[in-house]
């Protein structure tokens, strides 16, 4: 190729570099505009000051564009997260959000490098369902105080700005639709001289940097017995909801990410936002789509300078965002709420076809999920129902068949199948007609089953002492070679 030639390719290649950074940067831009209004929503859901809260979402933002195993993926200060907050915060107060926080590191962190995030596989497809539909039905709740029993003016802002939130998309996608619901909200009080609550009501917005979060609480067992269930749920809750958006963003992109690093990259960034700002963040999928879909974007880039764009319009315009009507943030929360919901899987035809048990596990999820307000322990009781209910129909699987001797004094065959573990192995020493066998040579059959745990082997035992006092001699073929090694490991010591 001619020396020509080659300056024409890499002119070529800098101009598509040049055109991808400029489509990562305008992405970032964009995700911010539309991260803004929701992590301040966030705020008043976890009992923050919304500075606070935005300033831990920009920690965050920095340091998982940098240490997360998954580039393009937002994360800050979310709902599922502040929910689990809430309570604590209301029970306690606000100081002790800082130590949880930085305990949900910590125990994100060891999940990680224990690389143990293949266990999320084992949370079932309808509880990760009750999960995402009890999430919106209480960002919906959290929304309520804020409309409910206020003055006229306070309804009026909040229906136009759903309205605007809801409907612009139709329309256009040029400018996130909560931004521009948001800014009529505020054009509108401002121009008609409205008094409403706004976020200065509800927190800190002064301009300049924000300090270091100070720990102001006792530090002895007391305090470890309140944060230790909250860090908990933080740490669950925000892994669960980060490795679904994972998921999420592999399927869109047709690529993979390293979960583990994930893991760990989501505790390190949450201690450090605990530090600064005071509260935890997790991935948010609304955000991460916005930035995949809407804004393009693919690489670490993107979620830097969305993180950046944050910066900015906090240090410059803490005074404007301070204007921001609550009941514009509520409507905008209502939005997301109802978009969270996954209102496939709560239709009459969806329930229709789905086995009636997975349906029952997404309900009690949501059930125990919003009655409690506690989403770790509704995902933690679904799965628990979830696992028990497949064991039972696995265990009515097992099938125990005897064949009848083909002449007297014969041996008796009988044959089993399927898997054999504690729920299908219990009641496997009744399923033998001992009499019937009386003094005959039996001889079972295991080529279709296989052995799974000491309940089996102990059972297998059970039928063998029963054919011995039956003057019966009992032989076991057919085993595979890790049924057999499991077998002769215990056979005798239980």
């Amino acid at each position: 190729m001619s020396a020509t030639g080659n300056n024409r390719t890499a002119a070529v290649t800098q101009q598509a570099s040049w055109r991808l950074y400029w489509r990562e940067l305008l992405a970032g831009v964009v995700t911010a505009l539309a991260l803004v209004p929701e992590v301040i929503s966030f705020s008043v859901i976890s009992g923050v000051d919304p500075k606070a809260a935005l300033y831990a979402s920009i920690t965050l933002g920095i340091l998982m564009s940098v240490l997360g195993g998954r580039p393009a993926m937002v994360t800050a200060a979310a709902g599922s997260v502040a929910l689990v907050i809430g309570p604590m915060t209301r029970a306690h107060g606000v100081d002790y959000i800082f130590p949880a926080v930085l305990l949900a590191g910590v125990i994100q962190v060891l999940f990680g490098l224990s690389r143990l995030t293949s266990l999320v596989r084992y949370v079932p497809r309808s509880v990760m369902l009750g999960f995402v539909n009890a999430l919106g039905i209480l960002i919906f709740m959290a929304q309520v105080p804020h409309v409910l029993h206020q003055s006229n003016t306070v309804i009026i802002v909040f229906a136009a700005a759903i309205l605007l939130t809801w409907l612009l998309p139709k329309w256009t996608t040029a400018v996130p639709s909560p931004l521009v619901a948001i800014a009529t909200a505020m054009a509108l009080v401002w121009l008609l001289g409205w008094q409403v609550p706004t976020v200065a009501d509800s927190g800190n917005m002064a301009p300049g940097l924000l300090g270091f979060t100070q720990w102001n609480v006792p530090f002895n067992w007391q305090t470890l017995s309140i944060i230790l269930p909250t860090a908990l749920s933080i740490a669950f809750v925000g892994l669960l909801e980060t490795l679904l958006t994972a998921q999420l963003v592999d399927e869109k992109t047709a690529t993979d990410s390293n979960k583990n690093r994930e893991s760990w990259a989501l505790g390190v960034s949450n201690m450090a936002a605990g530090a600064y700002g005071g509260v935890a963040g997790c991935a948010m999928i609304g955000q991460t789509v916005v930035n995949i879909d809407i804004g393009g974007a693919r690489t670490r880039l993107s979620t830097l300078a969305a993180a950046l764009t944050m910066l900015l319009l906090v240090s410059v315009l803490s005074g404007l965002l301070a204007l921001i009507p609550m009941a514009s943030l509520a409507a905008v929360m209502v939005v997301v709420a109802i978009k969270t919901v996954h209102w496939r899987s709560l239709a009459p035809r969806t329930w229709q076809r789905m086995p009636i048990p997975e349906t029952l596990v997404m309900l009690v999820t949501i059930v125990i999920t919003v009655w409690t307000e506690n989403l770790a322990l509704g995902v933690g009781v679904g799965t628990v129902i979830a696992l028990m209910l497949f064991a039972r129909r696995v265990a009515n699987a097992t099938h125990v068949h005897r064949h009848a001797p083909e002449a007297p004094h014969t041996t008796v065959r009988y044959t089993i199948s399927g898997p054999l573990f504690f729920a299908s192995s219990h009641a496997l020493a009744e399923q033998f007609d001992y009499a019937a066998d009386h003094g005959q040579a039996v001889r079972i059959d295991l080529s279709a089953a296989q052995i799974w745990d000491a309940t089996t082997v102990a059972a297998l035992e059970t039928v063998s002492r029963n054919y011995r006092a039956q003057q019966s001699t009992v032989q076991f073929v057919g085993l595979d070679a890790r049924s057999r090694l499991l077998r002769s490991r215990l056979r005798g010591r239980l």
